[in-house]
């Protein structure tokens, strides 16, 4: 990471199965974002098509590219900023999975499917195999959607791969926004802290018409753990925080506080 990045976290109301609905609502935020200055803006998992375990979910879910995907990079364009937004990805052999898309101003850049497909999912879902780290400029991202986070060796690897911030979108129902935030704070700090990156996690907010309510919050973490921004107001709305590279090159600088060069992998996989 050699440059300073602004970015937005979005908590956002996601209605089941209404994808063009959801997609002109993110324009305000959007907008918001890149008025405050932001380079990029995340999304929860699943915003544009809704969280559903229903197998009804397939009926909305498209390739990519298709009309989601080319209204999203319209958005990018017009704001000129890069959005990590959630559907669900229908692939050739109509399988379905959950998938983040990397969407700058000039291209679809790149696609997260997740990998780590939580027990109620398992019906509707299919697991992605890849690990990839997308390059934004000169900052190295990663994703991980919701269940995902609860897995270390995944954000281990990512950090591996080269990412300097893991970006956490989230479609986890029930509870308070101040206790979904006290609970990712359990794993939440350690990723960030164990690998030395930035993380970033928003999730849903409100009713999504299918019956599950969820808690909109938004955190964003140092390197070190530490809270940067928080927004628990349970609202539609963003967090905007400043990923300086000093403060990565701090942590990754001092060689008490950056744990992965000395890890010993040979001796992990008995």
């Amino acid at each position: 990471m050699k440059n300073d990045i602004r970015i937005a976290a979005a908590i956002f109301n996601s209605i089941v199965n209404q994808p063009q609905n959801n997609l002109e609502r993110m324009v305000p935020l959007v907008k918001q974002a890149k008025q405050q200055g932001a380079d990029l803006i995340c999304f929860p998992e699943l915003n544009v098509t809704g969280y559903s375990t229903r197998t009804t979910i397939e009926d909305f879910a498209e390739p990519v590219p298709g009309p989601i995907s080319r209204r999203l990079q319209q958005m990018a364009l017009e704001f000129q900023i890069v959005i990590l937004a959630g559907m669900a990805e229908k692939d050739n052999r109509d399988r379905i999975y959950a998938s983040h898309l990397v969407v700058t101003p000039h291209k679809i850049s790149g696609i997260y499917r997740k990998v780590h497909i939580a027990p109620p999912e398992l019906g509707t879902f299919s697991a992605g195999n890849a690990v990839p780290v997308f390059q934004i400029e000169s900052t190295n991202i990663g994703i991980q959607l919701c269940y995902d986070v609860h897995f270390p060796e995944l954000a281990t690897r990512m950090a591996l791969k080269g990412a300097d911030i893991l970006f956490m979108p989230h479609a986890s129902p029930r509870g308070t926004p101040s206790e979904k935030l006290n609970s990712w704070l359990r794993h939440l700090t350690a990723r960030a802290f164990d690998n030395g990156v930035f993380i970033v996690a928003c999730n849903q907010s409100g009713d999504n018409q299918k019956g599950l309510q969820f808690p909109g919050v938004a955190v964003v973490l140092d390197p070190s753990g530490e809270i940067l921004k928080k927004n628990i107001s349970g609202q539609d709305g963003i967090v905007v925080a400043d990923m300086k590279a000093k403060t990565l090159a701090a942590v990754r600088g001092h060689r008490m506080r950056y744990f992965l060069p000395n890890r010993r992998p040979e001796i992990y996989s008995d």
